[in-house]
């Protein structure tokens, strides 16, 4: 393992127990067993780790997302297993720290950049799905294919940070509603096989 992931692990680490705020680079060099220059020297600082940890774990994320749309699976077969990554996701930390990022972003202009730019990839997997079911289905009503990704992509969003806030009658309510989904594209699926 190199010294930047070794430093990107620990980070991980203490943002999931302390939060972005909270967050101290010394904390994050003791606990990968390194000089606190190695963290300035890699990353620059606090900003610069979290950024390039969000990126790392975005990048594989999106790729993964992309290989799963890719199958020939019906599309309600492949929306119900995003939504089983999104369980993945929560247990990882990546959605904590991408909401905690969101956050920071809220006042940081460079920080809130460099969060939209990494999520535009989320939001072009979306819209490639949202292309396949227009030519497999026809019109999607009022939405074009970006609308229909953005309320898809906004939807997971919101239901991350409500579902970070740990209240259990919401967390069922969110999953509940994002997996209704799985039920509308299901029916799509069987009345346009069946016409």
């Amino acid at each position: 393992m190199t010294t930047a992931v070794r430093i990107m692990e620990a980070a991980r680490a203490c943002l999931l127990a302390d939060g972005y705020a909270r967050l101290s680079t010394r904390k994050v060099a003791d606990k990968a067993g390194m000089p606190l220059s190695q963290i300035h020297y890699h990353f620059g600082g606090k900003r610069g780790l979290v950024l390039a940890l969000l990126d790392h774990e975005n990048q594989l994320l999106v790729g993964r997302q992309r290989e799963m749309y890719a199958a020939s699976e019906p599309l309600w077969k492949r929306y119900e297993q995003a939504c089983d990554f999104l369980e993945d996701d929560l247990a990882s930390g990546y959605v904590r720290v991408l909401q905690e990022m969101i956050a920071a972003g809220w006042s940081d202009t460079e920080v809130a950049q460099q969060v939209l730019s990494m999520m535009r990839g989320w939001f072009e997997v979306l819209e490639e799905v949202a292309l396949e079911a227009e030519a497999r289905f026809g019109s999607l009503g009022p939405f074009s294919p970006a609308d229909l990704a953005g309320l898809v992509g906004l939807a997971f969003l919101g239901g991350e940070a409500v579902i970070l806030l740990g209240d259990d009658e919401w967390v069922v309510r969110v999953r509940t509603a994002l997996r209704r989904v799985i039920d509308l594209l299901r029916a799509l699926e069987d009345n346009h096989i069946g016409s």
